[in-house]
């Protein structure tokens, strides 16, 4: 191979200067100007020495040389000999050469600036901000909630680095999620499972991190990444949440994120509430009362009142909070045994709307016995329950199904989906019957006669994008509603959606509980950001082991239109070992935003209770 050439390798190094950028490219149109006015001042000095004498030598004709190359017009102005105004003429038309490059390359510079700015890739310097890592539907309702919740702190900052274009990012969350009130955002566009990225975020400064699962195929494999390249991070680790699609990822989550990371598997936890709304109407709208940030919250307090006490001697204690659980060494309880004794070390678990009103009762009324009734629990029966499509998690939800009903109970299958025909073994309690059918089709759902089911089940077809599953669910919710009216027959409808903004439209088919499993797994991202020590009472609500919210017909605690408070139904609960946490109305449950859930009412206000009325209860099955 053959030497380079002095001129290859001079044009090589110009090539790497030029390359360096804007301010490379400056300081070659420096050094051009300079050695053009240099050679000018010396050629005018040379040859018209009358001229350079008049502009004071040589440091005048610099400057004189100067003006000309900066403001090429003046050498319109130029008078004496032809040399000299020949010499003038040529720094002007160098200086209009000049200049007009330094005005592109400072505009390409500016603009390169700006862009940069606009993507968002400077480094934040925030302390005490919560960090949102990638980008899905969750995104606007964890930002709504951490808005409410920071409704008063004047200094909120919620940071969101995703693979997405930063105003986009900022336009999307002004449509879907509007004022953010006191609540600052700052978006940086980059990739969450990259280091260098997720320096920008300032994250050993940070309160809390979120780790969402992004759109696409295998959103799993990007929350692991995420995870793997957090946990490899120097210097201070702030608590970490995240989301996980698929159970089967929890395992290789765990492993990536460490002890110190908490996930929320979002298959599990959506089947469990869409199991138990099939079987309690309205646990889903109560689910969502409790996680959202606009009504009752879940506290963990420290009482010293409460030391020896018996768990329910101490359920009327606070006048507008309701005792549901305690917190002990070994771990949560939820609606323990009523003469559980709370010892010094136990925290009290409540519902309140703020922790400043929590505050112990004075003088609280007693139970009214007059309005109280007792009922006798009959053991469970055989049901029939229909399933009309079918998705992933459609194998998860019949396992758990299957540990609620009694033995003998029939489960049939109705769906299109190539997935519905898998074998389903290892089931205690349920018969599985698979039908071919198409449930956007009204003669195909007539033909499945629906009256002989006491449940249906609409899931999400996930061979769809989610817009267009929500709207075959709609299609399906329809017939139904409309099939009900005209054959009178009443069976309960749980449907699955994902987009919070089709649930106005599915209120009118007046299905009996919605399930948003996006909006669901949102808000409890949003409150462990907030309170991670909350993991456990949450994880302990969706659990099929021990307690869980039950709406129950009112008639079974108090007598139906008599006037009671709530002191008496907790009573009522307490004498067959449940929790009374509210109440729900029925000619209020398509009322948005609560659905007629009333949570943690005032004890001592008065109320009636009748036919349809509900009362939401913690306790076992």
């Amino acid at each position: 191979m053959s030497r380079a050439t002095f001129r290859e390798r001079l044009r090589y190094w110009f090539d790497n200067t030029m390359s360096r950028g804007t301010t490379a490219l400056i300081g070659w149109l420096a050094l051009i100007s300079f050695s053009l006015i240099v050679l000018v001042t010396a050629a005018s000095l040379w040859l018209t020495p009358r001229e350079a004498a008049e502009h004071h030598g040589a440091a005048g004709m610099l400057w004189t040389t100067l003006m000309r190359t900066l403001s090429p017009g003046k050498v319109a102005t130029d008078t004496g000999s032809a040399p000299f105004v020949a010499l003038m003429f040529i720094a002007s038309l160098g200086g209009i050469f000049i200049v007009s490059a330094l005005v592109g390359i400072l505009a390409n510079g500016l603009m390169g600036r700006f862009e940069k700015l606009r993507k968002g890739r400077s480094r934040i310097i925030e302390t005490g901000h919560i960090v949102v890592l990638g980008w899905s539907e969750q995104v606007f309702t964890i930002i709504s909630e951490l808005v409410q919740a920071h409704a008063s702190d004047r200094k909120s900052v919620i940071a969101i680095l995703a693979d997405k274009d930063k105003l986009a990012m900022e336009d999307e969350i002004r449509q879907f999620v509007g004022d953010t009130r006191r609540t600052r955002l700052v978006c940086r566009t980059g990739r969450p499972s990259e280091p260098t990225d997720l320096d920008l975020m300032n994250l050993g400064s940070a309160r809390s991190v979120v780790v969402l699962s992004p759109q696409g195929e295998n959103p799993d494999a990007h929350v692991i990444k995420t995870l793997l390249a957090l946990a490899r991070r120097d210097g201070d680790h702030p608590p970490v949440v995240a989301a996980i699609a698929e159970s089967s990822n929890m395992a290789a989550a765990r492993l990536a994120g460490g002890p110190d990371v908490h996930l929320v598997d979002s298959d599990d936890t959506a089947s469990r509430l869409i199991v138990q709304s099939s079987r309690q109407s309205g646990v889903s709208v109560v689910c969502m009362d409790l996680l959202d940030f606009t009504g009752g919250e879940i506290y963990l307090r420290s009482d010293p009142h409460f030391t020896g006490m018996t768990y329910g001697s101490a359920l009327p204690a606070y006048q507008t909070a309701t005792v549901i659980g305690l917190r002990r060494a070994d771990g949560i309880a939820l609606n323990p045994p009523m003469d559980t004794v709370i010892s010094a070390s136990d925290e009290i678990i409540v519902i309140a709307q703020d922790d400043s009103m929590i505050h112990l009762a004075d003088g609280m009324p007693g139970a009214r016995e007059e309005a109280i009734v007792s009922y006798e629990r009959t053991g469970p029966s055989p049901e029939r329950t229909l399933v009309l499509n079918w998705n992933g998690r459609g194998r998860q939800i019949v396992r758990y199904l299957d540990a609620y009903v009694a033995p003998g109970s029939m489960l049939d299958i109705a769906s299109d989906h190539p997935g519905a025909t898998a074998v389903l073994d290892g089931l205690k309690n349920l018969t599985v019957n698979v039908k071919e059918c198409d449930t956007s089709d009204r003669y195909a759902l007539e033909s499945l006669g629906l009256g002989l089911y006491q449940h249906v089940i609409v899931l999400s077809d996930d061979r769809f994008d989610p817009g267009h599953a929500d709207i075959r669910t709609l299609t399906t919710l329809l017939h139904l509603r409309d099939m009900q009216t005209i054959l009178h027959e009443r069976y309960s409808i749980v449907s699955e959606m994902h987009d919070e903004h089709n649930r106005g439209l599915a209120e009118v088919t007046e299905a009996d509980d919605i399930v948003i499993s996006d909006t669901v797994i949102g808000l409890l991202l949003a409150q462990l950001a907030e309170n991670r020590h909350l993991a456990e009472v949450f994880g302990c609500l969706f659990d099929s082991r021990g307690s869980e919210i039950y709406p129950r017909p009112a008639e079974r605690y108090v007598r139906p239109g008599a006037p009671v408070d709530f002191a008496s139904v907790i009573e009522s609960a307490r004498r067959r070992g449940e929790t009374a946490i509210g109440y729900r109305l029925a000619d209020r449950q398509n009322e948005a935003p609560h659905f007629g859930v009333v949570l943690n009412p005032d004890k001592s206000r008065p109320l009636r209770l009748g036919p349809g009325d509900s009362v939401i209860v913690l306790a076992e099955r």
